[in-house]
């Protein structure tokens, strides 16, 4: 599993015009599944990313209590070492996909966090301000 991590003052996810997430001043987390991935990695990485020290001050979102915004993301295993386009063969399909993300999120509640989400296969628009700016790219 890959989450791309970043420090936001605010983020939200829109689909067909509705927001269906939003948080202000936390961890806007974006979340790829590969095929080799399991509840037990998803249970790590929700553990990684909640204790990352990334806030000012080197606070985690643990310490802070920031909310977590959780955005499937299936182009983090887009492969683009040859030629112009991407190649998807590393990410994992939906069916796989999906109930690691939601083990992902339920791990992240589990320690304390409030997490909102996106919607699974749909089209997300995904807004951000982002704070640092910090970004980091985290792999179990």
């Amino acid at each position: 599993m890959r989450a791309l991590v970043q420090t936001v003052s605010r983020a939200s996810v829109t689909v067909d015009d509705q927001i269906v997430g939003k948080i202000d001043d936390g961890l806007l987390v974006l979340v790829g599944v590969t095929h080799d991935d399991t509840p037990a990695k998803a249970a790590e990485l929700a553990r990684k990313t909640y204790e990352l020290r990334i806030l000012d001050d080197e606070a985690s979102a643990a310490d802070r209590k920031a909310p977590v915004l959780v955005v499937s993301q299936f182009t983090l295993y887009g492969e683009t070492r040859k030629g112009r386009r991407p190649s998807w063969g590393a990410a994992a399909p939906a069916e796989v996909a999906e109930p690691l993300v939601t083990a992902y999120v339920q791990a992240l509640r589990s320690r304390g966090a409030t997490v909102e989400t996106g919607r699974f296969r749909a089209h997300m628009l995904v807004e951000s301000v982002n704070v640092g700016p910090r970004t980091l790219l985290l792999e179990i």
